[in-house]
Parts: structure tokens; C-alpha cells; sequence
């Protein structure tokens, strides 16, 4: 009990400040209570950004350097502690931090907490009534399982999960990225008794990941046929030599000279004649 009531005490400003953001949007802009959670997810995102900027950076720097963290895992795949030893080595080497892809999540998880303290102490005054989410679920204060419409958003909301951990886990092994995709359908039994506004926050956060993936895509050029290969990933001390066959394959994908762009050859004459 007293542990959980010092993490209560440290999220007391952080749950006033979200009530505060939710007041605003409701009493000030006149939106729903479902659409002033919807606002107050894409406020938090949007503070959220240099964490995320740092997320998508960790992540190509990890996608850069996956040949070589598969060559040492294949080299080390006998010893696990070998193996997690130079792996950290490799980390440290080349500047990848993998817990960077975590921030936005771990940086939310105080907002969620604090919106789940909200909406269970959560009272309008009667001269504000309209507490639905789209006029469909009857408050957002109730849980998600409570009514039809409920049940669609939880529907909502695994569809929404799955498709955000597919683009924030291209890093992944295969089985690890399986599992993401697989527990947000484990965890509906205990999602459907949180409030619906909460539910309602995590599958616009969700959204708003799946969008960030699009864009980045987007942003992040692909290789065209015929372009010249990239320098491969920083090399280190701890990086595995590489294999006899790949030098061949290398110097084959240099681009050789054409001889007929570089014209004839022209050949110096003497102006002086004949040598006696």
C-alpha cells in the first residue's frame, strides 16, 4: 500500500495536468469527451516527437548493422553468454542503443496511468451531460465490455496494435516478432474491463504509430536496380572477419570502365623525325 501510494503521489501532477488537457478541449473547444481524449492523445504524441525521432534512428542504425549482429550470433550461437557479451561490445562500438525503440512507450506509460486515475474518479457536472464517445458507448468512464459498441472498439484496438508493432518491429527476430503480434489478442480478456476512454487513447496512439510508419517508409529511399552497392556497416574490432566468397562477389559488383566512352587513343608523334 505505501508503494502505491508514493507512485500515486508522484503521478498526482501528471493526472491533474491530463484532466486539465480534457477540461480544455471539452469546455473550451466544446468537443465530445471522447474526441477531448483523442485531442489530448495527439498532444502527448506530439511532445512525444524527439523521442521518436531517436526511435526511428536506433532503428535504421540497427537495420544498418543487422549483417553484422547475424554473423556474431551465428559465430556465438553455442554460447549464450559469449554471445550476449559481444553483442553488448558490438552495442557500445558502433553507438547503437537497441532500448532507444522503447522511449515513446516507456515515456507513455505515466500518461496511461494517469488517464486510467482520471476516468475512475472521473464526475461532470449535470449540466454537461454528453458523456459518450460518437454518441455510441454511454460513457467513457465505463468499461469497454459494457456495450455493443464497445466490443468494435476492442476490435478496433487489436487491429490498430498489430498493425503499429508490425512497423515498429522490423527489427526483430521472426519468433520475437510473432509474439508482439500475437499478445495484444491475448490481452483483450483484461483490456475489455479498462474504460472505454482509455481504450479509446491507446488505438489513436496506435494510429498515430501506424501513420509515423507510413511516413517514415515514405521518407527512408529504397535501393533501385542497378544503383551502386552501399558502404557496408562500421567494422570494429569485435565484428567476424568475413567469409572467402564475399571478396569475389564484391569486386564483381564494382562498375568496370567502358573503353569505348574514353574515345581512341591517340598516339604522340616525334616532330623531330626519324632517330639516326
Amino acid at each position: 500500500m505505501a508503494v502505491a501510494t508514493l507512485v500515486f503521489s508522484f503521478l498526482q501532477p501528471l493526472e491533474d495536468a491530463v484532466r486539465w488537457l480534457l477540461d480544455r478541449f471539452h469546455y473550451d473547444f466544446h468537443l465530445p469527451w471522447a474526441w477531448s481524449i483523442v485531442a489530448t492523445t495527439v498532444v502527448v504524441r506530439i511532445l512525444l516527437v524527439p523521442l521518436t525521432v531517436k526511435q526511428i534512428h536506433s532503428m535504421q542504425a540497427m537495420q544498418a548493422h543487422m549483417p553484422a549482429l547475424k554473423e556474431i550470433q551465428k559465430k556465438y550461437k553455442g554460447d549464450r553468454a559469449k554471445l550476449n557479451e559481444e553483442t553488448m561490445k558490438f552495442y557500445r562500438e558502433n553507438n547503437v542503443n537497441p532500448a532507444a525503440s522503447c522511449l515513446p512507450m516507456v515515456a507513455q506509460f505515466p500518461v496511461f496511468i494517469s488517464l486510467y486515475l482520471v476516468l475512475k474518479h472521473f464526475h461532470a457536472p449535470e449540466t454537461h451531460p454528453d458523456l459518450s464517445w460518437l454518441h455510441i458507448v454511454p460513457s467513457i468512464a465505463e468499461k469497454a465490455s459494457a456495450h455493443w459498441s464497445g466490443y468494435l472498439l476492442l476490435v478496433i484496438y487489436a487491429g490498430s496494435q498489430i498493425l503499429s508493432t508490425w512497423f515498429m518491429s522490423t527489427t526483430m527476430e521472426k519468433s520475437q516478432r510473432t509474439i508482439m503480434l500475437i499478445v495484444p489478442l491475448i490481452f483483450i480478456s483484461v483490456i475489455a474491463n479498462f474504460p472505454a476512454g482509455l481504450v479509446l487513447y491507446w488505438v489513436t496512439t496506435n494510429l498515430w504509430t501506424v501513420g509515423q510508419g507510413v511516413v517514415t517508409r515514405q521518407l527512408v529511399p529504397k535501393a533501385k536496380p542497378g544503383a551502386p552497392v552501399p558502404a557496408g556497416p562500421k567494422r570494429s574490432s569485435r565484428t567476424p572477419p568475413e567469409s572467402p566468397v564475399a571478396e569475389p562477389e564484391r569486386a564483381a559488383q564494382q562498375p568496370r570502365p567502358n573503353p569505348v566512352a574514353r574515345g581512341p587513343r591517340r598516339v604522340k608523334r616525334n616532330r623531330g623525325g626519324p632517330h639516326r
